[in-house]
C-alpha cells in the first residue's frame, strides 16, 4: 500500500472496504466474481512508499508526493485496522527494508486508488 500526501483516514477505511469486497477470485463458472471475504481470504499488506513515484521525466524517480513518514504510517494503520475487522490480516513492518515473495496466480493486477475526488 502507497500513501500520498493528502490521503486520509477516510480513504484508508474506504480502500480497505474496496479491497475485501472486490471481485477477483473465480467462482465455480471460473470468473472472477467472488471477494476476499467471499473465499474466506487473508490480506497481506505491506506499507510500500514507493508506489506513489513519480516517473514521468528523468532518470530518477521523484518520492515528493509521497506521505510524511509519520501520516503514511497512521493512514496505513487505519487502513489495517479497518480490513482486520472483517478478516485476518497480516502485516509488513513500516519503513523496514523487507524481502517478499509471491506467487502471482493469474494473468491480472489491479491497481485500487481512492481519490478524494470520488470518496463515495
Amino acid at each position: 500500500m502507497g500513501v500520498q500526501r493528502g490521503d486520509s483516514e477516510t480513504e484508508a477505511q474506504r480502500l480497505a472496504e474496496r479491497v475485501l469486497a472486490y471481485r477477483i477470485f473465480p467462482d465455480a463458472q471460473g470468473k472472477m466474481n467472488l471477494s476476499l471475504k467471499d473465499i474466506g481470504g487473508e490480506l497481506l499488506a505491506v506499507p510500500q512508499f514507493t508506489l506513489a513515484a513519480d516517473t514521468a521525466s528523468g532518470l530518477r524517480p521523484s518520492f515528493s508526493s509521497a506521505a510524511a513518514p509519520a501520516d503514511g504510517q497512521l493512514i496505513f494503520t487505519k487502513f489495517a485496522e479497518k480490513a482486520a475487522q472483517e478478516i485476518r490480516v497480516a502485516l509488513g513492518r513500516f519503513g523496514a527494508d523487507m524481502k517478499v515473495s509471491l506467487v502471482n496466480d493469474g494473468p491480472v493486477t489491479f491497481w485500487l486508488e481512492i481519490s478524494p475526488q470520488k470518496k463515495s
